[in-house]
């Protein structure tokens, strides 16, 4: 998609000036110290237009954003490693990196952006971030991003004097003693990621119908009196339809791996205002011919289990057990075996508001070309990326192929005659075919 971008202003947000900030240095959180999640998320927030003009809806943002990080100074530092290797942020004030831009087109004619393989990221993202001596980014990056943080800059933003959630560091929840630290640097030392695979992925997205997932909900109940949630059914669904389309070896092993909310299980329980990480990986492992045989319904429940020991599993991590079955649960295979899934329907993006409305369309960008996996992105589904993923199927030059799945309220004939006929198209030019990610609705 081309689309000419005009950025005007590229500035350093810092905290509000009349109100001074607490300086320092402070911990990460163990979870946060582990080397393969140092990475940073880029999202994509498409908002109607209802307010006020562009310039002014910038100029009120960038104020918001401003007074949001007073109450939330460690955003406005940079991040930095102590003597021993750990990870810190230094709550500097410098500020987060804005930029204002503009395009000769509106979000109407491009469709708010609704073909999520043809959005020109490069151009919509935040460009000529500044770094510090130590080559250290803004840890917020915005262009006119957690999301408690966000719907902080978005009550702002609305005319509130104050976040209605006041922001809480406690990082320290997650016990981190000097040697617990030791254990973990040489766990990670021990099971460091294999080597990058040699494969591109191809990105695309495809529409799974909100009436075909209720349906195989349905047929869960009737086969076990048990209910079961849409994000289960479409993970158990992709990760059968993947393993019989790829055709693996024999007795393959294949692992499905996605990440669960651990704030439920601390005991005392973490403060409202909390906005750091607390997750823990779930990995479900089978054999390829398992699964080719599975069906639905033993897939659901076998994601089911795994979630069911995920008390244990993560106490176990709490107490210095860094390994399953040999294995850092934090560092699975970075290769085609391995499905990640990622869940954004819960994260509470849909709900930020500067003054505008809640955005139309969230789009999580996928950092990775070599990593299998699926996102489940906020916004009114359509039936359009599938077909248009079928209609330049043709166009794509390289060996493996993605699909980004978007679930929703459309409407369509089976899914598995869908899928069945993709895995044709597939693999008539390729001989293999990837799933990448799926967007829940409902």
């Amino acid at each position: 998609m081309a689309l000419p971008v005009i950025r005007s202003n590229r500035s350093l947000v810092r905290p509000a000036e009349h109100t001074p900030t607490p300086s320092g240095t402070l911990d990460l959180s163990a979870i946060d110290q582990i080397p393969v999640l140092r990475c940073n998320a880029r999202t994509l927030h498409v908002f109607k237009r209802r307010g006020p003009e562009p310039e002014a809806a910038a100029h009120v943002i960038k104020g918001a954003l401003s007074r949001a990080l007073v109450p939330y100074y460690p955003l406005a530092g940079r991040l930095k490693e102590s003597g021993q290797g750990q990870l810190q942020v230094e709550c500097s004030g410098d500020g987060a990196w804005f930029v204002e831009a503009s395009a000769n087109c509106t979000l109407d004619s491009v469709d708010y952006f609704n073909d999520v393989t043809s959005i020109p990221y490069d151009q919509l993202l935040p460009d000529s971030v500044p770094k510090t001596d130590g080559d250290v980014e803004p840890l917020v990056q915005m262009q006119a991003r957690a999301a408690q943080f966000l719907n902080a800059v978005g009550e702002l933003a609305r005319g509130l004097e104050h976040p209605k959630v006041a922001p809480v560091w406690h990082r320290d929840f997650f016990p981190s003693t000097p040697q617990t630290r030791l254990e973990n640097v040489t766990l990670l030392h021990n099971y460091l990621p294999p080597p990058m695979p040699s494969y591109r992925l191809e990105h695309a997205n495809i529409d799974i119908p909100m009436d075909q997932i209720n349906q195989l909900k349905r047929q869960f109940y009737d086969s076990t009196g048990l209910k079961c949630s849409a994000f289960e059914i479409v993970a158990a669904s992709l990760w059968r339809h993947r393993t019989r389309a790829i055709s693996f070896g024999p007795n393959t092993q294949l692992k499905l791996v996605f990440f669960a909310n651990c704030r439920q299980l601390l005991d005392p329980p973490l403060p409202k205002g909390f906005y750091g990480n607390c997750f823990f990986p779930v990995t479900v492992t089978r054999t390829s011919d398992w699964l080719t045989q599975a069906t639905n319904v033993d897939v659901v429940k076998l994601i089911q289990e795994a979630k069911a020991e995920l008390p244990v599993e993560f106490a176990k991590y709490m107490n210095g057990d860094f390994t399953r079955n040999g294995e850092d649960p934090f560092a699975p295979p970075l290769a085609y075996t391995t499905l990640f899934i990622s869940e954004w329907g819960r994260l509470g993006f849909n709900q930020i508001d500067y003054g505008w409305g809640p955005p139309v369309h969230v789009v999580p960008i996928q950092g990775s070309s070599i990593i299998p996996g699926m996102l489940q992105p906020i916004r009114e589904s359509s039936f359009q990326p599938m077909l248009n993923f079928i209609k330049t199927l043709e166009e794509i030059s390289n060996v493996h192929a993605n699909f980004s799945v978007d679930v929703g309220d459309s409407t369509s004939g089976n899914m598995l005659n869908l899928i069945a006929f993709v895995k044709e198209k597939v693999d008539k030019k390729f001989g293999v075919f990837e799933m990448i990610a799926s967007r829940v609705f409902g």
